[in-house]
């Protein structure tokens, strides 16, 4: 069965959940990052920095201290289909929100198109994806105790593919939204820790966004150009 759950949604991207269960959305109307509580009230948890706003918020993760991570590339002011026409204040760069004191850092910059982003199953790796970069790459960063980032190094060059929302599973393998200029490689692409190729979902279109979900975390939902689509898989998203 499929409902509203909110309306309207400040054209929303990425999505996740917090670790009470709450909604985390990536808006692009708003230029911000949103909290909907259970009682259907909502909360911004960002929208400025240093005064200046927010470009447009693209996807998100929530870290088992409970800070949120969030990407924030210009590409929901690019047109009023994607978010709102309009200038970017800031650099393209990644964002922490503290879970104590509600605080924005910035954790890494001189991005490329900054996109869907990923914690290693043991929260030591963060993963990036850079879908402006030519090549279009994956990225990785050690994830240091006090939650700042080191040793940034390419992990995956897609070549002419178009890597975009991605989620890590229970050993630690990459499942990566993904297109390409000929379809041949529409789906969603897997790769192991090192960043070997070792999987593809088929499917008629591009993906963007994907998830694992269900009792087990071993259903892998995919969200395509105009269609979502759901496959069990023979493993489970990271806890």
């Amino acid at each position: 069965a499929m409902s509203v759950f909110r309306q309207p949604a400040g054209q929303a991207n990425g999505l996740t959940r917090d670790r009470n269960g709450r909604l985390i959305a990536c808006e692009h109307t708003g230029r911000r990052v949103t909290r909907t509580n259970h009682d259907g009230s909502v909360d911004v948890i960002a929208d400025c920095v240093e005064g200046q706003p927010l470009n447009s918020p693209n996807d998100v993760v929530v870290a088992r201290d409970g800070g949120v991570w969030f990407t924030d590339p210009p590409f929901g002011l690019v047109s009023d289909y994607m978010g709102r026409r309009g200038e970017a204040a800031l650099p393209a760069n990644v964002y922490r929100i503290d879970p104590a004191s509600g605080t924005l850092a910035c954790v890494a910059e001189d991005l490329a198109g900054p996109n869907g982003l990923a914690f290693s199953p043991d929260e030591r790796t963060l993963y990036v994806v850079e879908s402006r970069a030519r090549p279009r790459r994956i990225v990785a960063y050690a994830v240091e105790a006090d939650a700042t980032l080191s040793n940034r190094h390419v992990l995956i060059d897609a070549g002419e593919g178009t890597p975009d929302g991605l989620r890590v599973d229970a050993d630690g393998n990459l499942w990566c939204g993904w297109g390409s200029g000929t379809a041949e490689l529409d789906g969603v692409r897997i790769f192991a820790p090192d960043g070997t190729a070792i999987g593809h979902v088929d499917l008629p279109e591009r993906c963007a966004n994907l998830c694992f979900g269900g009792a087990r975390r071993n259903r892998l939902f995919m969200a395509a150009t105009g269609s979502l689509y759901a496959l069990y898989v023979n493993t489970a998203g990271a806890a």
